[in-house]
């Protein structure tokens, strides 16, 4: 009994302390959950009621058990339920991913297996190898429910989310949370699992309001980890990259596009790059962390499927005219990181078939919109620069220029960098982070001037080492689906913020990492792993990486075929595949719970924030239909009234126009000249010195390049407006007004019209020079008709 004591004696204080292997066993009237510690120091029990047919009951006891009393425990069990069958074990696991009900009884979800990914400040972080999903009531409670074909139906789409591809957790590291934030907040209680990231907060509800703490499940994030050892000068050092994707208005990428009601964005990923050095002698570990932020286009914007159509129509919603839904989303932004919020758009300037310029006008007049209503420090800091046409400019260096709009942009937010002391990290105590007396868990937030003045000292090369610096304030990047074009934009932001990391461990004398350096090979190929394992997640296929291939001196005919088998692999996953993936998602997200009186979930319809055409059709009367239709062919972009900002508003032209007048679509597209983009660079608000140094104005070109500094006198809004004046005719016709939406072009389902609309435009850009398919590349995609590829491929040649 003394020896009994004394191990209870010996347990930590159970609000600091962990459970991380479960062994369940079960009775015809209960499951029992052992859990344990890492060190073997106590055990506890859970007890799950099998006797319930529909309910979740569930028993946590409080008590700390030695290993021997918890046998004891179990052999009781055994021997007092030995005329049902006694105890019987179930599994080993790792952690309860949550509970569900459907139709009929509670399933839990628990971790079977488990596989080391890496470790950040001595804390272990896991992916899920393995799940199961377990029935709690015991057979004979059963009704007929529970093996109906609608109940069967939703435990397959359920199971259909594979927990063992991307998801990630960790028992004592708070993973959902930047670096950042765990070193200088302490999260208290179940608040982690309401975060953005955390993926099985619903499935958790339940347990979390019922029990005492959070020892018995694991909070799941959802998107990417990458952990490498590197060197650097014989210094050992640990690189760590982190894709945090947002649960809110999360899906796939034609069911889930633009911005919702709250301000919650499609395609809403957090990227974290953590640097640390290996802990040698006893010595502070220095560490540091940058973030960034990409997102869809927050204005109310769709695609519909179709299985005709490899490229849909861009579907604009006029539903808020003041812009209320993308305010909400940068003011959640700013509160998340602080500001300066600069905005990276990478969408296009000008296409013969408008389709992103929609989108591209709108947004600009909504950061234009947003910023007239902030002060003059916490006003959207916005850099348009068409990556697309960039980079088929010959000799134009992508990688360099966005390089330097990153130098801006850190310049603006800076890196958080500080130190650990090594015997505080372990990983038994998860609030050491928190709660230490290390440097980084006690030290006071750093007022504005000290913290612009320890981020100079880091940058300069200063001594000052042991200076703890913030960042505050993020870099959002986006293109239209925020996957092939963002990722290379982040590589870019992350090569720079890498050099500028080295620096502040120590590692490197320079703050600048050279292209050609080997480290800025080892950090692309983990950003491209990065953004294919996102662009599987939520557009169906491995990124487009056309510039990472070319840096590397690919092979330009496998890039091509490459190229090709993705986008064939994405248009087939969101043609036929994304529905009953984004009911899955609605399913486990708990955004779609069955009740027996209501619909089933495959019985809906898309649950895009707004069907477009739904929308059109049931705003619009019937008899004003055909005047609208002439109306949005005729025009496009309305100028700024006084109390809304303008609508985009594209249509394609009639198959039956003249040559001429389709090269009239492109040709009326004016650029910015450069004095118009150096006039745009001076209105910036407190432009840093580095903008002279690394010529922005040359860099964006005839791109719109404007902070925004001056209100009014910001000119980013009407960038590439003009082009879309020649007709003469306006979108807000008396008949329907604002309140509609807009199509960037009409869909020809027939595969020979959209060959023949190609076959118009491209003869009427005879003056413009084309990019053949070699042979080469013909033969590397042999046996696909011509006219596929070319439906397949945008309007530059190369494939979309």
């Amino acid at each position: 009994m003394a020896a009994s004591e004394r191990s209870i004696d010996q347990v930590v204080d159970m609000t600091s302390s962990f459970l991380q292997k479960f062994r369940l066993y079960e009775t015809r009237s209960n499951f029992y959950m052992i859990g344990r510690d890492k060190n073997r120091t106590f055990w506890r029990v859970l007890k799950l009621d099998r006797t319930e047919a529909t309910e979740l009951n569930f028993y946590e006891d409080s008590t700390a058990y030695t290993e021997a009393e918890c046998f004891e425990t179990l052999r009781r069990i055994h021997e007092g339920n030995r005329s049902s069958g006694g105890l019987k074990f179930v599994t080993t696991c790792y952690g309860i991913i949550g509970f569900i009900r459907f139709l009929g009884p509670y399933y839990m979800l628990i971790i079977t297996k488990r596989r080391k990914l890496g470790e950040i400040c001595g804390h272990t972080v896991y992916g899920v190898a393995k799940s199961k999903i377990i029935t709690i009531p015991h057979a004979s409670v059963l009704s007929n429910v529970a093996y109906s074909k609608d109940e069967k139906r939703y435990k397959r789409l359920l199971c259909s989310v594979d927990l063992a591809k991307d998801f990630f957790f960790s028992y004592s590291y708070h993973i959902m949370h930047s670096l950042q934030r765990n070193l200088s907040n302490n999260v208290e209680g179940h608040s982690y699992y309401e975060s953005m990231f955390v993926w099985n907060e619903y499935l958790t509800r339940r347990i979390r309001n019922n029990a005492k703490d959070c020892m018995w499940t694991v909070a799941l994030v959802y998107g990417f980890f990458k952990q490498v050892k590197l060197s650097v000068t014989e210094k050992n050092f640990r690189l760590t990259l982190i894709a945090r994707r947002s649960r809110h208005y999360a899906g796939t990428r034609y069911l889930k596009r633009g911005v919702n009601e709250k301000g919650r964005v499609a395609n809403d990923v957090e990227t974290e790059q953590i640097v640390f050095e290996e802990a040698q002698d006893g010595n502070p570990v220095r560490i540091s962390s940058v973030v960034q932020n990409r997102g869809s286009i927050p204005l109310f914007w769709s695609q519909e499927t179709s299985r005709l159509n490899i490229k849909p129509d861009i579907i604009l919603s006029a539903k808020d005219p003041s812009f209320e839904a993308t305010r909400l989303h940068f003011e959640n932004l700013a509160r998340r990181y602080g500001n300066p919020i600069i905005i990276l758009n990478l969408i296009k300037t000008r296409e013969k078939r408008p389709r992103e310029t929609i989108l591209r006008a709108e947004f600009a007049n909504a950061i234009k919109f947003i910023n007239k209503g902030l002060s003059k420090e916490d006003r959207l800091r916005p850099l348009h620069w068409d990556l697309h046409k960039h980079s088929r400019k010959k000799g134009t260096n992508v990688l360099a220029i966005l390089g330097r709009l990153a130098t801006y942009a850190l310049n603006l937010t800076g890196i958080f960098y500080c130190q650990l002391t090594p015997d505080l990290r372990a990983e038994e105590n998860p609030s050491t982070l928190e709660n230490n007396n290390g440097e980084c868990s006690t030290y006071d937030l750093p007022s504005k001037d000290d913290e612009t003045a320890s981020n100079s000292a880091v940058e300069s090369g200063n001594d000052s080492k042991d200076a703890t610096t913030l960042q505050k304030g993020v870099l959002r990047t986006n293109c239209i689906d925020c996957l092939d074009r963002t990722n290379v934009a982040q590589y870019a932001y992350g090569l720079v913020a890498f050099g500028r990391q080295l620096h502040a461990l120590a590692l490197t004398e320079s703050t600048t990492i050279d292209l050609d350096n080997p480290l800025a090979e080892d950090l692309m190929g983990i950003y491209e792993t990065m953004g294919d394992t996102l662009a599987l997640q939520y557009g169906g296929s491995a990124a487009h990486n056309k510039i990472f291939c070319e840096r590397r001196g690919q092979w330009k005919a496998a890039t091509h075929s490459q190229e090709l088998f993705r986008t064939l692999q994405r248009y087939y996953s969101n043609a036929y595949m994304d529905a009953e993936k984004q009911d899955a998602i609605n399913l486990f997200l708990g955004y779609f719970q069955p009740q027996t009186d209501k619909p089933a979930l495959w019985e809906l319809g898309s649950d895009q924030h707004y069907n477009a055409a739904r929308f059109l059709a049931s705003t619009v009367p019937e008899s004003s239909r055909s005047t609208m239709k002439r109306s949005l062919s005729e025009s496009s972009i309305l100028s700024e009234s006084s109390s809304t900002a303008t609508l985009g508003a594209v249509a394609r032209h009639d198959l039956a126009e003249k040559d001429e007048e389709v090269k009239g679509l492109s040709d009326s597209a004016p650029e910015i000249s450069t004095s118009e983009t150096a006039m745009i660079g001076t209105s910036m608000s407190a432009p840093p010195p580095i903008m002279e140094e690394i010529g922005l104005d040359q860099i964006l070109e005839n791109d719109c390049f404007c902070l925004d500094g001056r209100g009014d006198e910001c000119t980013c809004a009407a960038f590439d407006m003009d082009w879309v004046s020649s007709s003469g005719n306006s979108c807000e016709d008396e008949s329907y007004g604002r309140s509609t939406v807009v199509r960037s072009f009409e869909t020809i389902p027939e595969s020979r019209k959209i060959e023949s609309e190609i076959s118009v435009i491209e003869s009427g850009s005879s003056s413009r020079k084309r990019d053949e398919v070699t042979v080469e590349e013909e033969e590397a995609v042999s046996g696909i008709p011509q006219g596929y590829l070319r439906w397949v491929m945008d309007e530059d040649g190369h494939f979309w």
